[in-house]
């Protein structure tokens, strides 16, 4: 994949800014207004260079590498490596997940090993999430989206790659913040256990990655998913 170009940026900039050009035909542009797009911009760009890195970082750390070693590849030191990545991503157990969410998560690491990819994004927890009948794909039947659809449409996303490693698979970053959602809203129904519902809800309210895409797409709506849960919610964690 290219790297963007500055032109290309500056366009987008110029095409996304509402008030770039003054009414009335004046030649000058709000100057100050592309200022505040492209600071956004800019900010979108930092934020998706610093999930880049994370992953990669969860992944030496995954496999043995040391801080000394991680500080080296960056080009800083140890201690300003480790004090940047050192909060500790939680780590989700079988017994923090129901019975079904545990059957997808099979599904989950297949679909990234039969793909030979060395993370797990958000596409492939959206796979195994609707790889058969769950919470997750009762809660797309009630706001009318197919799960079989959403199924077949994520699937033509998971791209082959080259990797080897299949034993210890890393999430990506968008991948940990869905579930790190998933338990938030577990917890607030009263729920020791995180459902697939949960991690579906987690995976669209990212709002990024192939996942959330696929969702909207599917016309998945967010601002609909209230009332959908009330009405599904109480029979999947008795």
């Amino acid at each position: 994949m290219p790297l963007l170009d500055l032109d290309d940026l500056i366009a987008e900039v110029d095409r996304t800014c509402d008030t770039a050009h003054r009414p009335g035909g004046q030649e000058q542009p709000d100057w100050l207004e592309l200022l505040t797009v492209a600071a956004q911009l800019a900010g979108q760009l930092q934020a998706l260079a610093d999930d880049l890195v994370e992953d990669y970082v969860e992944h030496c750390r995954m496999h043995g590498c040391s801080w000394t070693d991680i500080g080296a590849a960056l080009g800083v030191t140890r201690q300003a490596a480790q004090q940047r990545f050192h909060a500790p991503h939680k780590r989700y157990s079988p017994e923090t997940m129901t019975e079904d969410l545990r059957r997808a998560m099979a599904h989950v690491k297949q679909g990234a090993v039969q793909h030979r990819n060395n993370y797990i994004g958000t596409e492939h927890l959206l796979w195994g999430l609707t790889a058969e009948s769950n919470s997750a794909t009762r809660l797309l039947q009630t706001s009318g989206v197919s799960p079989e659809f959403v199924h077949q449409s994520v699937g033509t996303r998971l791209s082959m790659g080259a990797s080897q490693a299949a034993e210890r698979i890393a999430w990506t970053p968008y991948s940990r913040k869905a579930i790190a959602i998933a338990e938030t809203r577990s917890e607030r129904a009263g729920s020791v256990t995180i459902d697939c519902d949960d991690l579906l809800v987690g995976l669209a309210q990212v709002g990024r990655g192939v996942a959330a895409t696929v969702l909207t797409d599917a016309g998945f709506n967010l601002a609909a998913l209230d009332a959908a849960t009330a009405a599904a919610r109480p029979s999947e964690h008795e």
